[in-house]
């Protein structure tokens, strides 16, 4: 007599899930240790050259009897930018041509950081500014080292942090403007993106849209590459659930834009005009004529200067050509282009184009893997040291005359 199986008995409970891992603190904080254990060369080269061309800067200033704290802290945007963080916007003033100038062409992220460090710290405003500009330099220069070191290698990141340091208008890092804090998010956003953190690369592209309007370039890099990659995928015929797989890539886009455009929705309704941003703007020579200022510009200079200025953007020019023969990642390649691009189709004066360039670092990228051939430590050293040198010179010489409006 055989048995007869028993009945199978089904549980009513749903099957228990598998849970998350539970991060533990301890290796977070171990993981972030190493991570600023690798970056500390760069962050070292970076804050040595910066250093020196404060030094330079100071020793330049007291043999002409001016206030370096002054020079660096508060002339020019960083007044701009003091005064709304004790007032917020309520302030213009019209120029004796009858052009009005509103603090509202001013974005809010370094303002607000500015009040929030005045209140809990004894610094004023101006102290406040240059802390933060101080302290987003090195998250920069961290953050530029982990994109070339990740292109590149670790040795092409610590000389990509350096050059940055020494770039000809490189002593705009060390005023309270908003170049570093601007950079900062960038690299760290692109670094993002190449390690597909897309959520966070969008969070943010939000923040570098309220520091800067060139956060466009930022913009305009992570949405041209999630629409390649699409593209990439559909022509694959990879259709099926294209859009549920790469749901933290549309997210991240989706979410990349809204700090930029939460501010010009800000300007317009407080202006109650629709383009109210865009006429701030242009009330500050700040409009985009396709980049025939420029032209004229160089057509207005004396022979030599004309040439002269056309070599620089020749060599300009040379460069964005070098990172395409590079084959650098598309995010990385259509940020730095970006930057140039709008730097040179505005309106605004010209003199202060290097430095609104100077958040284009992966223009730096050949130069980096260049200095890596010279395959000697002492070679690589003296060619930052001269360059630290000229660029120090050329800060302390332009702090103490007119300066980068």
């Amino acid at each position: 007599m055989s048995a007869e199986p028993s009945p199978q008995v089904t549980d009513p409970r749903p099957p228990p899930q598998p849970s998350r891992p539970v991060r533990d603190p301890r290796s977070l904080r171990a993981r972030a240790a190493a991570a600023l254990a690798c970056a500390a060369p760069a962050l070292g080269a970076y804050a040595a050259v910066r250093l020196f061309g404060l030094i330079v800067f100071r020793v330049a200033a007291s043999a002409a009897g001016k206030d370096a704290f002054h020079l660096l802290a508060e002339r020019w945007d960083s007044v701009w930018y003091q005064r709304v963080a004790e007032h917020g916007y309520s302030y213009t003033v019209t120029l004796p041509d009858g052009a009005i100038h509103s603090d509202l062409a001013f974005f809010p992220l370094l303002p607000a950081l500015e009040r929030g460090i005045a209140e809990v710290t004894p610094l004023g405003l101006a102290g406040a500014g240059l802390l933060v500009a101080w302290l987003a330099g090195l998250l920069a220069a961290w953050g530029i080292f982990a994109v070339g070191a990740r292109l590149y290698g670790r040795r092409a990141g610590v000389a990509l942090a350096a050059l940055w340091g020494v770039y000809p208008t490189a002593f705009v890092q060390s005023m309270a403007y908003t170049e570093t804090l601007f950079t900062a998010l960038a690299a760290w956003a692109l670094y993002a993106v190449l390690t597909r953190r897309w959520i966070v690369a969008g969070a943010l592209c939000v923040l570098a849209g309220l520091t800067r309007p060139s956060a466009a370039a930022l913009i305009a890099a992570l949405a041209i590459t999630a629409a390649v990659t699409l593209v990439r995928e559909y022509r694959a015929g990879d259709t099926d659930g294209i859009v549920r797989r790469n749901g933290r890539m549309l997210a991240g886009v989706v979410l990349a834009p809204l700090g930029w455009l939460g501010y010009v929705v800000f300007v317009a309704v407080r202006e109650g005009s629709t383009f109210a941003y865009f006429d701030v703007q242009a009330q500050w020579g700040n409009s985009i004529d396709g980049g025939a200022a420029l032209a004229a510009f160089i057509l207005g200079l004396p022979l030599p200067g004309a040439l002269g200025l056309c070599a620089a953007l020749a060599g300009l020019g040379w460069l964005v050509y070098l990172c395409v023969r590079q084959r650098q990642p598309l995010p990385v390649l259509v940020y730095g282009i970006a930057v140039v691009v709008i730097s040179l189709i505005g309106s605004g004066y010209f003199g202060s184009r290097p430095r609104l360039m100077m958040p284009a670092f992966p223009l730096l990228l050949p130069p980096a893997v260049a200095l890596l051939r010279l395959r000697s430590t002492a070679r690589t050293v003296t060619v930052l040291a001269v360059l630290a040198a000229a660029s120090a010179a050329y800060g302390a010489w332009t702090l103490l005359g007119s300066g980068p409006p």
